[in-house]
């Protein structure tokens, strides 16, 4: 086995949220900088970079999950990562079906830009992208164990948008691949702190925004080499493989 460092939480410059700064081009650069192998591409309620991000990481040598952070209907975030690009698109559709349309106010929120490998802008989102669709977190994770993707509850100890503070709890009916934590200094505290995720396997990753917090944050995946197979056994500590956070 061999030791990969991933940052499987960046947003591109489509997200409103994010800084004009994170082209695909320039966050595949950063990686390559700090010494990422994995990057995962999750922008809100999106896919439109997956495609380019992947070719830019296949040139570069490192390997790009891709997916979306999805809002739920209870303004829940979640990561969901998908195998091939054909079940990237199905999400995608999934998302344009169940994304309420408000118009976007880029003064107020920020831009939503598709790119190009060369930073020219090729299309701009009119529906803003931040809001929660209109299916709940079960609804979620169905459609996208429904298409073999990864299933991630996003930065459940923050005090927005985790489900500790939109939910109050984990739902039992709610089996994901990992949890992701933020706030806490290291993985020991968390488990101290919130006991009720002991069961699940843990990632820290940095919610990337501008190109200073690419890898301020990581997750090591123990695997024979960087693929979603591999990424998927670890995470369940199948055959060998493990996870360790940083």
């Amino acid at each position: 086995m061999n030791l990969f460092r991933a940052d499987m939480h960046i947003h591109t410059l489509l997200s409103p949220c994010g800084d004009l700064e994170m082209s695909p081009a320039n966050i595949i650069a950063c990686a390559k900088k700090r010494k990422l192998d994995i990057v995962g591409i999750t922008d809100h309620n999106s896919t439109h970079h997956c495609a380019l991000m992947q070719k830019l990481g296949t040139e570069n040598g490192i390997f790009v999950l891709t997916g979306a952070e999805i809002t739920t209907r209870e303004e829940v975030h979640c990561l969901a990562y998908f195998e091939s690009p054909d079940t990237v698109s199905e999400f995608q559709l999934y998302i344009n079906a169940h994304l309420p349309y408000i118009q976007n106010d880029p003064q107020n929120f920020g831009y939503q830009v598709v790119v190009d490998e060369h930073e020219d802008i090729v299309q701009e989102i009119d529906s803003l992208l931040i809001v929660g669709l209109d299916q709940s977190i079960e609804e979620v994770q169905r459609k996208v164990r429904e298409l073999g993707g990864l299933f991630i509850p996003a930065h459940v100890d923050r005090p927005r948008f985790g489900i500790l503070s939109q939910l109050g709890f984990m739902p039992d009916d709610i089996l994901p691949d990992a949890i992701e934590f933020a706030q806490s200094a290291t993985p020991e505290k968390f488990r101290i702190d919130h006991p009720e995720f002991n069961k699940y396997q843990l990632v820290s990753n940095s919610d990337a925004h501008c190109p200073d917090q690419i890898g301020i944050r990581y997750t090591i995946f123990d695997i024979e080499k960087p693929s979603f197979k591999e990424i998927k056994m670890a995470l369940h500590g199948k055959n060998g493989r493990k996870v360790l956070v940083a």
